[in-house]
C-alpha cells in the first residue's frame, strides 16, 4: 500500500471522528436547553414602561439624519410599552409579536409593577358625535399602544391597536355622528386589531386618538368638514424657527432665516385678514418656540389648516427652487395646490414632498403644509428673499393655493 493512501486514509478517520464529535455536542446542547429551568435558558430581560412628558412619539427606526427616525405616531400619556432592548437614547420596544418601534428614553417612565396577561381584550364600541367632532370609542383592558393611517379614495382612517385581542361583541352608531359614515375592524394579527373609520366626505380635515384621562377607554375624535369657505375657516401661520434658533443664513447677506419666514408670515396674516379669515400665528415676534411648544398651541387652537413658512438651504449653492412638503396622504393636494402657485413666481420646482418627518407634519388633528419659499443658499434665490415685494407675492401665491384647494374638495 502506498504511504499516501496510508495518511489519507487515517485522514479519513480522524475527520469522521470529529464530526461525530460536533455532532455529539450539539445533541447535548440541545438536551440540556430543555432540561434546564426556563429561567435559566432564556432569561427575559424585558421591561415595562409607561409613556411620559410632552409629546411622546414613536419612531419605526433610529434615524440618524436632522430629522431623526421616521415618526410613526405621537402617543397619549401613560401608554404601557414593552422595552425588548436599547439603542444609544432610544429604548426599542415590542409593540406585538411581529412589530417593534423606536422611542426616546427621555418619553417615558418606569411602570407600576404589573403583571403582563396573556391577552389584552377589547370591549364594546361607541359612535357619536358632538357639536364639532365626531368619536369613535373603544373599550380596552389596557392603555396599548397604536398607529394611524389616513387612506384615500375612499378616505379612510385606519387605527392599528398593538396587544389588542378583539373581544367586542357591539359597534353602536348614534345619528349625532355626522362625518364618520362607518365603523368596524378587523383582527389582522392575534395581538393587532385595525379600526376602519370610513368618512363621508373626501378630504380628510383630521383626527386625534387619545386615551380617557382616567381608565382605558380609546377615543378617536374626528374633525368635521368645515364650511368650504376660506372666509369661515380658521388659518395657523407658523413662522419656522425664533429666538435662539435662527435657522439658514443667507449666502452673501448674512440675513437669517428666523427673521425672513416672520416676515413672510406675517404679509401672509395680513393678507388674510384682509380677506375676513380668521387666524391664528404660532408667533408674531422673535422669540424661542420648541416644536412641542408649537405642537401644543395648534392642538389648542385646532384650526382648519396650518401653513408654515421656512427658507430652504443646501451645501450646493446651484440649487435653488420652492418646494411644499407633507406627511399624510390625505394632505398631498393642499401641498401640490400651494406648489403650483408658488411656481407662478418663476421659482424653480423642487416638488411636493411626501412622507416628510418635520415635527409640525407629524400632527394629524389638521391639513397641514409645510412651504420651503426659496434658497437662502443660493445667490439668486437669496436676492429675492431680501424684496419686500417678494413677501407680499409669496402671501399672494400662498393664499390663492388654498383657494384652489378648497374649489377641488367642492
Amino acid at each position: 500500500m502506498p504511504v499516501g493512501f496510508f495518511f489519507f486514509q487515517k485522514a479519513v478517520i480522524i475527520f469522521d471522528f470529529c464530526c461525530y464529535i460536533i455532532q455529539s455536542m450539539k445533541q447535548l446542547l440541545i438536551l440540556l436547553l430543555y432540561c434546564v429551568p426556563v429561567s435559566l435558558a432564556a432569561q427575559d430581560s424585558s421591561f415595562i414602561v409607561q409613556t411620559a412628558g410632552r409629546l411622546p412619539f414613536l419612531e419605526y427606526g433610529p434615524g440618524n439624519d436632522r430629522l431623526g427616525g421616521a415618526k410613526m405616531t405621537y402617543l397619549d400619556s401613560g401608554i404601557v410599552l414593552k422595552v425588548v432592548d436599547s439603542l444609544d437614547g432610544d429604548y426599542i420596544v415590542r409593540l406585538s409579536k411581529q412589530h417593534q418601534a423606536f422611542i426616546a428614553k427621555e418619553h417615558v417612565k418606569p411602570a407600576p409593577e404589573k403583571f403582563s396577561r396573556p391577552y389584552y381584550l377589547t370591549n364594546n364600541w361607541r359612535v357619536y358625535g358632538d357639536d364639532t367632532f365626531d368619536y369613535v370609542t373603544i373599550n380596552l383592558d389596557e392603555r396599548l399602544p397604536y398607529r394611524s393611517i389616513q387612506q384615500i379614495n375612499p378616505s379612510r382612517i385606519v387605527v392599528d391597536i398593538f396587544g389588542a385581542t378583539s373581544n367586542s361583541n357591539w359597534i353602536t352608531h348614534l345619528k349625532s355622528a355626522k362625518e364618520v359614515k362607518s365603523a368596524w375592524y378587523e383582527q389582522t394579527e392575534d395581538d393587532v386589531m385595525r379600526v376602519f373609520i370610513e368618512l363621508k366626505n373626501k378630504q380628510h380635515w383630521g383626527h386625534y386618538i387619545r386615551y380617557d384621562s382616567i381608565g382605558q377607554r380609546l377615543t378617536i375624535r374626528v374633525k368635521r368638514q368645515p364650511p368650504l369657505d376660506i372666509q369661515k375657516m380658521t388659518i395657523a401661520i407658523d413662522a419656522g424657527h425664533g429666538g435662539a434658533n435662527t435657522g439658514a443664513a443667507g449666502v452673501s447677506s448674512g440675513i437669517l432665516e428666523k427673521d425672513y419666514t416672520l416676515r413672510i408670515a406675517k404679509e401672509l396674516n395680513t393678507l388674510l385678514k384682509q380677506r375676513q379669515v380668521k387666524t391664528l400665528m404660532t408667533r408674531d415676534r422673535d422669540t424661542t418656540l420648541e416644536m412641542a411648544d408649537r405642537v401644543e398651541i395648534l392642538r389648542a387652537a385646532s384650526p382648519d389648516v396650518l401653513i408654515s413658512i421656512h427658507l430652504n438651504s443646501s451645501g450646493n449653492m446651484l440649487i435653488q427652487g420652492t418646494s411644499t412638503y407633507y406627511r399624510y396622504i390625505g394632505y398631498k393636494e393642499l401641498s401640490q395646490s400651494i406648489l403650483n402657485r408658488m411656481l407662478e413666481l418663476k421659482l424653480l420646482e423642487i416638488g411636493a414632498v411626501g412622507g416628510f418627518n418635520f415635527a409640525l407634519n407629524g400632527p394629524t388633528e389638521y391639513p397641514n403644509c409645510l412651504v420651503e419659499v426659496a434658497f437662502l443658499s443660493n445667490l439668486q434665490d437669496e436676492k429675492r428673499i431680501l424684496d419686500p415685494k417678494f413677501h407680499k407675492a409669496v402671501a399672494q401665491k400662498i393664499y390663492a393655493g388654498i383657494n384652489d384647494w378648497i374649489k377641488k374638495i367642492k
